[in-house]
């Protein structure tokens, strides 16, 4: 563990980890936040929250292409100043409407994609900049804290709102993601990496579909982004009958509380776990780590106690967080560093695609079959496609390649 917190003295990867925690400490903030801000304002409703959260979403996927040429063209840094800053100059808009009493919902929606639009610029980004500050046999551990500081700010971010919601309100609670976000600029910007210098030639539409050879001719990238697809959707079927679940037969949102919880403990173990593990064969250990992502499925279709459902959610967070972790390292492994961003474009964007149209349909679906069909449905599909994965010889086989090279200051 003390070998893996020395990378945190480069200053450069110092500042990094400090920009990245502050901004998903706001992050983590805003969903809370704004829900009840939303929520509570004149003429508030169940539906007026859907279509501000719906438009960040849909902004975020539709730009995540776009921002992934843009981070392969440009200066990676740069991008993810202009990100931030975006992103709190929308956040504190968003603040003044709210606080100032009478917010008007179209302008509310606007805002949400703008800040969905600055999510879609800085995520490939800032997974291309982490080979640039760190040296290759240094990618794992600097994956690994990085996801440790994600779900770190999940937990207190999520306390950390609902205490100001409480002593500010929920529109005053709104000024601190644009705080952190403001913060995230300027550490971001004192940092002096170099610019891989990849010459741009071509059209931004030539490096999408550069970007798409890039992606396709590797199986084992396009077969996990699959695989994750329909992980993605699957787990749709826990996240929307597993608080119906908990509603109906073991307790109320206090013992879905326990569940969320016992995940989000998993994640952070998780982290710790994999900043230990060096498996010769990565995506072997990640995709075998998915098979972890099962136990719930049956055991809420079962209507098993909270305590036994909520170890298996800590399970499934550890897992999460072991594949994360692998992932991340094996493609800035193995993927050139001029395409790395367009890429990891092309993993969100696929890796989430049927997440909306799951949660759409898995409620007709569970009152049509019943909410236990459903899940074991779900789970089977999930578990099927990850034996399919598994099988494929490219993901099973993949080295775990760390050439000697360093990154380039300046």
């Amino acid at each position: 563990m003390r070998d893996d917190l020395r990378i945190l003295a480069d200053r450069s990867y110092r500042m990094l980890f400090l920009a990245r925690t502050l901004s998903l400490l706001g992050s983590a903030v805003i969903p809370v936040a704004l829900a009840f801000a939303v929520l509570d304002a004149p003429g508030g409703s169940a539906t007026n929250l859907g279509l501000v959260l719906a438009a960040r979403s849909l902004a975020q996927v539709a730009l995540l292409l776009f921002g992934g040429v843009l981070a392969d063209r440009m200066n990676r840094f740069r991008l993810m100043v202009g990100s931030d800053l975006l992103a709190f100059a929308a956040q504190a808009v968003l603040t003044v409407v709210f606080v100032s009493g009478r917010p008007s919902l179209p302008v509310v929606i606007a805002l949400s994609a703008v800040n969905g639009a600055a999510a879609a610029l800085f995520l490939p980004a800032s997974r291309g900049v982490v080979p640039q500050v760190v040296a290759r046999e240094q990618l794992q551990s600097a994956n690994a804290l990085l996801r440790l500081s994600r779900n770190s700010t999940t937990i207190g971010g999520a306390a950390l709102a609902g205490v100001l919601v409480a002593a500010l309100g929920a529109g005053w609670a709104l000024a601190v993601p644009a705080a952190t976000f403001l913060g995230s600029a300027l550490l971001l910007a004192g940092v002096r990496v170099s610019h891989p210098g990849r010459a741009v030639t071509g059209s931004m539409l030539a490096d999408l579909r550069e970007g798409w050879r890039e992606f396709s001719s590797r199986s084992w990238v396009w077969l996990v982004v699959v695989q994750f697809a329909f992980v993605n959707g699957c787990f749709s079927a826990i996240y929307v009958l597993g608080p119906l679940t908990a509603k109906e037969q073991l307790g109320g949102v206090t013992a879905w509380s326990v569940i969320v919880t016992a995940q989000a403990v998993g994640l952070v173990g998780g982290s710790l776990v994999a900043m230990r593990i060096r498996p010769r064969r990565p995506m072997r250990v990640a995709v075998l780590a998915t098979f972890g992502f099962l136990p719930p499925f049956a055991l809420i279709a079962a209507g098993a106690p909270v305590w036994l459902i909520a170890a298996s959610m800590l399970v499934n967070g550890v897992c999460v967080d072991i594949f994360e972790v692998l992932w991340d390292t094996a493609l800035q492994n193995h993927v050139p560093n001029e395409a790395l961003s367009r890429i990891s474009s092309y993993d969100a964007m696929g890796s989430f695609v049927l997440g909306p149209l799951c949660l759409a349909v898995v409620g007709p679906v569970a009152e049509r079959i019943g909410v236990a069909q459903t899940l074991v449905i779900a789970g089977g599909v999930l578990g099927l496609v990850s034996v399919a994965t598994f099988s494929a010889r490219s993901v099973r086989q993949l080295p775990a390649r760390v050439p000697a090279a360093q990154p380039t200051t300046v």
